[in-house]
C-alpha cells in the first residue's frame, strides 16, 4: 500500500497497529524536492536523520551533486522506515541555501569581513600560543554540540584534554542531556541507557516524566501509538503541566495525566516511590541481591504521602496513587524522562527517582522492563562518551589515576596533562570565565549560545566582549557567529562521513553524499588542520591526533572504548553498511551483533575501580570519596539513592505570580539554523508564541492572538498569545526563536528568544541548567488581529474552533511493508510475527480525525 498524506497536518503518519510481542511494522516514508521523482535519483547515499535524538535510520537522494530527498530505511532497527516531519522536510533544504557559510570570516575593525583559511587559522593559532604562554591551558575553552560525529568529538577530547590540556570543555549537550548521563552515573555506575526502543513491543504501561514524545521523538511516539492502537494496548501515564497528545494518550488508555506544578517533580516522585513500599509493590529478593541503599531511601521518603504531595503539586492524591498502582502492578513496564525533569528543579534527583521505580520493581535489564532517560540532541550520547564535555573517553573517571592513566597510554602523554585534578568545568562556568576574562580565548561548534543559553541578553555580552577572543565554526551566520572574532565555514549533515549514536545506543554510518558548499570544512578537518598547525605530539614525537580521516578516527576511537561499557570494538564501517543499526556495546567476543538492552544479568559497573563517578549527595552535589565508595561495597549492585524535596530557587510572588516554562515545537529543531530555512516546517511554526490557561487568560483580558509581553527579574519578550492547555499558573514558550532571519531586528527590540527569561541557576550534580523555574507576569501590549503563530496539531492546540489548521503543501509517500526481523533473540521476531494489518484510512488515524 501506498499512502500520499501531508505529514506537517498529520505529524505521525498513517498508523500500523500491532498486538504486544508482534514486531513493529514497516512503513518507509519518502519525500523529495518538487520535480523529483525516486527514478529520476541519480544515487541514494546511506546515513540516519539528525533532526532529533531518534536516530531514524535513513537514505539520502543524490541528483545533480544535490541533496534533493530522504527516505527512510524500512530495515532500520530504530524506525523501521519510518520519519518525521522534520526528517522528511528538513533534511536536506538547509544544504542549499543560499546564506551557507563558504569562506572563514575574521573580524577587522569591528566588522567580519570574508578571509581565507591560512589567514584566519593564523589568528586561532596566534591567540592560542600566545595564551598558552602567558596564562597557560586554562585560558583555553570549548564550547560543542550534540550534533558532531563520534570521529569529531574524539579528535577535539583528544586536542582538548591530551595536547591543550584544559579542562574547561563542555557542549550544549549540558543544557538537554547532562542530567540523563548524571542519574544513570548515580544509579547504574555508568552512563548509558538500560532500555531500548523494542521494549515498546513487551510493556504493559509506559511512563512518560516531562518527556512530550508526540512532538520531540515523532518516531518513537508513532511506535508508542501503533501499540494503544493494536491489541492488548499498554496504559500510559504523562507527567507534563501540559495537556500535550501524550496526556491526551495517557487518559485514553485509562492512565493518568500528571500536571504537577512546575518544579515539583521530586515531590510527585517521592510519593509514587513511597507507595511501592507502602502497598508492598517491591520485588524484594531482586533488590537485596542487586541493590544497595534500600533502608536509606525508605527513610527519606516515608513521610510523602499522596496528600503532601498533591499540595505541593497542584494533584489530586487519587490521581498519585492511580500511577502507583498502574507502576506497581504492572509486569513489563518502560519509562522515558526528558527535559521536563532535566531542566528543572532536582533535575538528577527527580531522574534518579525514575531509576529507583524501576529497581525497587526490579524491571530493568528484562524485555519489556527499561529506562530511557532521553537525550534532546541527536549525537548528544556520543559527545558524553568522547569526552568531549565533561567527561573523560571511554566513561572513565576523572578520580580514578588508573583510568587517566589508561589513557594517557593510549595517547602516548604524560598522565599530568590529563585534568583530573578538579572536577571538569562545566558549561555555566565556562561562560563565567569566558565573561571574567580568565578563559581569554572560547570555541564554540556547531551550537548558537546566544539563542540556547539560559538569561541569553548576559550571553550575548559575554561573546561580543574584548575579554575573551571568540571562534565559531557552523554552517550560517548564527546569532553567535555574528559575535566571533573568527568564523569557519563547516560541512554538514550529507557533506561529510561519519558515526553518530542514538539515544538507545544504536550506532549509525551517515556516508558522504554531496560536497560542502565553497571552502567550507568537516568538523574533523577543522579540528586536525588546528592540531597540525599547533605541532601537537605525543611524547614520541608523533603527531596528535595521529589520524585524519574519518574512518581511522573511528578505529582510534575503538581502541579508547576496549574494556570500558562503551564498547565499540567489534565495529567498524564495513559493518555498519550492513545491517541498518547496531546498538552497543559491540565486541568479537560476547557481543558481535549487539546488545538490545544493558544489565540483562543484573550486574552493573559500580565496582570502586570500574565505575565511571564515585557519585554524589543528590541535594548538595557533594562529592562521595572514592573510601566512602569502597566502604559501600556495591560489588556490581545499583544503587538506591533518594533526597527531600525543596521548593525551586524562584517560586511565584505578587510582583511575578506565575511561572515561567520553555520547550519545544514539533516543527523546528533547537534555534532553527536548519528547520528555519525549510519552508514547510517554518510555515507550520514561523515565529514565537507564549500559552496561557484558559483561566490565566481570562484574569488577564488576553485572548487568542493578542500581544503580551511576558516579563522575569532577568528580561522580556513580546509574542502573541496562544490561550490553549498549559496548566493554570504556568506560562509556555518555545526556545527556538532568535533574531537571524529578522533582518531588521535591532538589539533594543521587544525580543521573542524565551531564555531572555530563564536563569543562570544549575542542577548540584548534573550542572545542567533550570530552563523550566523562572518567576514571571504577563501583561497585555494590544490586541491581536490574527491567531497566534503556534501551530494548532499538537500541544500547542487552541481550544478555539475557528483558528485555521495547519497544513503543509506536497504530500509525502508512505509504503506499508511485511515485517522486517531485526533482532535474533528478540522473542518476538518469530517467522510470521506480527504481519501487517493495514487498516482503512480512517482508522489508520487516531480518534481525534486529523489530529489537530
Amino acid at each position: 500500500m501506498t499512502d500520499s498524506i501531508d505529514r506537517i497536518a498529520d505529524i505521525w503518519g498513517p498508523l500500523t497497529p500491532h498486538a504486544r510481542g508482534t514486531v513493529w511494522p514497516a512503513r518507509v516514508d519518502t519525500h523529495l524536492e518538487e520535480g523529483i521523482t525516486p527514478d529520476s535519483v541519480d544515487h541514494w547515499v546511506q546515513s540516519a536523520c539528525v533532526l532529533c535524538s531518534n536516530g531514524c535510520g535513513c537514505d539520502i537522494a543524490v541528483k545533480d551533486g544535490r541533496m534533493v530527498g530522504v527516505r527512510g530505511r524500512g530495515g532500520d532497527v530504530v524506525n523501521h522506515g519510518r520519519l518525521g516531519p522534520k526528517g522528511l522536510y528538513g533534511s536536506t533544504p538547509w544544504a542549499s541555501s543560499p546564506d551557507r557559510l563558504t569562506r572563514p570570516l575574521v573580524r577587522r575593525d569591528g566588522v567580519l569581513v570574508e578571509s581565507d583559511w591560512h589567514t584566519a587559522m593564523g589568528k586561532v593559532v596566534e591567540m592560542s600560543k600566545r595564551l598558552l604562554d602567558e596564562k597557560g591551558p586554562l585560558s583555553l575553552g570549548f564550547y560543542t554540540s550534540g550534533q558532531l560525529f563520534i570521529e569529531e568529538y574524539y579528535a577535539l577530547a583528544v586536542i582538548g584534554k591530551a595536547c591543550l590540556g584544559t579542562p574547561h570543555m563542555d557542549g550544549n549537550t549540558r543544557l538537554c542531556t547532562a542530567t540523563a548521563a548524571a542519574s544513570f552515573k548515580e544509579s547504574f555506575g555508568a552512563d548509558g541507557q538500560p532500555g531500548s526502543y523494542t521494549d515498546i513491543e513487551h510493556c504493559d504501561a509506559i511512563f512518560l516524566f516531562g518527556h512530550n514524545m508526540a512532538e520531540t521523538q515523532t518516531v518513537l511516539w508513532t511506535r508508542i501509538l501503533d501499540r494503544t492502537r493494536g491489541p492488548n494496548p499498554p496504559t500510559l501515564v504523562c507527567v507534563d503541566p501540559r495537556r500535550t497528545r501524550v496526556a491526551d494518550e495517557a487518559i485514553r488508555t485509562g492512565g493518568v495525566h500528571l500536571a504537577a506544578k512546575v518544579g515539583t517533580n521530586l515531590a510527585l516522585m517521592n510519593a509514587l516511590t513511597r507507595e511501592l513500599f507502602v502497598n508492598d509493590w517491591v520485588d524484594h529478593e531482586w533488590v537485596q541481591e542487586h541493590t544497595v541503599g534500600q533502608q536509606d531511601l525508605l527513610k527519606t521518603v516515608e513521610h510523602c504521602t499522596p496528600e503532601w504531595a498533591g499540595e505541593i503539586c497542584g494533584l489530586d492524591p487519587a490521581d498519585i496513587r492511580r500511577a502507583a498502582r498502574i507502576f506497581g502492578e504492572s509486569d513489563h513496564v518502560l519509562s522515558t524522562v526528558l527535559q521536563g525533569f532535566y531542566q528543572s528543579h532536582q533535575a538528577t534527583a527527580a531522574s534518579v527517582a525514575v531509576n529507583n521505580l524501576h529497581l525497587l520493581r526490579g524491571q530493568i535489564g528484562k524485555v519489556g522492563s527499561g529506562v530511557l532517560q532521553m537525550n534532546g540532541q541527536p549525537t548528544a550520547q556520543n559527545n558524553r562518551e568522547c569526552g568531549a564535555d565533561g567527561d573523560l573517553p571511554g566513561f572513565r573517571n576523572w578520580d580514578n589515576a588508573a583510568h587517566v592513566q589508561e589513557l594517557a597510554d593510549l595517547w602516548d602523554v604524560d598522565a599530568s596533562v590529563i585534568p583530573h585534578w578538579a572536577p571538569p568545568t562545566n558549561a555555566m562556568e565556562i561562560f563565567r570565565h569566558a565573561e571574567e576574562g580568565t578563559i581569554g580565548m572560547l570555541w564554540v561548534s556547531a551550537t548558537n549560545p546566544a539563542v540556547s543559553m539560559p538569561q541569553s541578553a548576559r550571553i550575548r555580552k559575554i561573546l561580543g566582549g574584548d575579554q575573551c577572543f571568540v571562534v565559531v565554526q557552523d554552517l550560517f551566520m548564527t546569532e553567535t557567529a555574528q559575535l566571533a572574532d573568527v568564523v569557519l565555514p563547516a560541512a554538514g549533515w550529507g557533506e561529510k562521513t561519519g558515526t553518530f549514536t542514538n539515544v538507545n545506543r544504536t550506532v549509525h554510518l551517515s556516508e558522504k553524499a554531496v560536497e560542502p558548499p565553497g571552502e567550507a570544512k568537516s568538523d574533523l578537518e577543522i579540528f586536525t588542520l588546528y592540531a597540525e598547525l599547533m605541532g601537537f605530539t605525543d611524547r614520541s614525537g608523533r603527531p596528535l591526533p595521529s589520524w585524519r580521516g574519518p574512518e581511522e578516527a573511528f578505529e582510534a576511537w575503538k581502541a579508547a572504548t576496549a574494556g570500558r561499557p562503551v564498547d565499540y570494538t567489534g565495529l567498524s564501517y564495513d559493518k555498519l553498511r550492513g545491517p541498518s543499526g547496531i546498538p552497543w556495546p559491540v565486541n568479537i567476543r560476547t557481543a558481535p551483533d549487539g546488545t538490545d538492552r544493558l544489565y540483562t544479568d543484573a550486574v552493573f559497573p559500580t565496582h570502586t575501580d570500574e565505575c565511571e563517578t564515585y557519585g554524589h549527595d543528590l541535594l548538595t552535589g557533594g562529592a562521595v570519596t572514592e573510601t566512602e565508595h569502597r566502604a559501600l561495597a556495591p560489588a556490581g549492585r545499583a544503587f538506591l539513592k533518594g533526597c527531600e524535596w525543596t521548593p525551586a530557587h524562584e517560586v511565584p510572588s505578587d510582583e511575578y505570580p506565575l511561572l515561567f516554562t520553555t520547550g519545544r515545537t514539533v516543527y523546528q529543531f533547537h534555534t532553527r539554523t536548519k528547520t528555519g530555512r525549510a519552508r514547510r516546517l517554518n510555515e507550520a511554526a514561523p515565529d514565537a508564541w507564549v500559552e496561557l490557561s484558559t483561566e490565566d487568560a481570562a484574569s488577564l483580558e488576553v485572548t487568542e492572538g493578542d500581544v503580551v509581553r511576558v516579563e522575569s527579574p532577568r528580561g522580556a519578550i513580546e509574542v502573541q498569545a496562544r490561550v490553549g492547555r498549559v496548566m493554570k499558573g504556568a506560562v509556555f514558550a518555545p526556545f527556538h526563536y532568535g533574531t537571524w532571519d529578522l533582518p531588521d531586528a535591532k538589539v533594543d527590540d521587544p525580543s521573542r528568544q524565551a531564555n531572555e527569561l530563564t536563569m543562570t541557576v544549575w542542577d548540584p550534580v548534573s550542572k545542567q541548567p533550570y530552563f523550566k523555574t523562572a518567576a514571571c507576569r504577563v501583561v497585555k501590549v494590544r490586541d491581536g488581529h490574527r491567531p497566534s503563530p503556534a501551530p494548532t496539531t499538537a500541544a500547542s492546540a487552541p481550544p478555539r474552533a475557528d483558528v485555521p489548521p495547519t497544513r503543509g503543501g506536497t504530500p509525502t509517500s508512505s509504503v506499508m511493508l511485511d515485517p522486517i526481523p531485526l533482532y535474533p533473540n528478540d522473542p518476538a521476531q518469530s517467522p510470521g510475527a506480527g504481519r501487517v494489518a493495514v487498516l482503512p484510512e480512517g482508522d489508520a488515524r487516531t480518534s481525534e480525525g486529523d489530529r489537530s
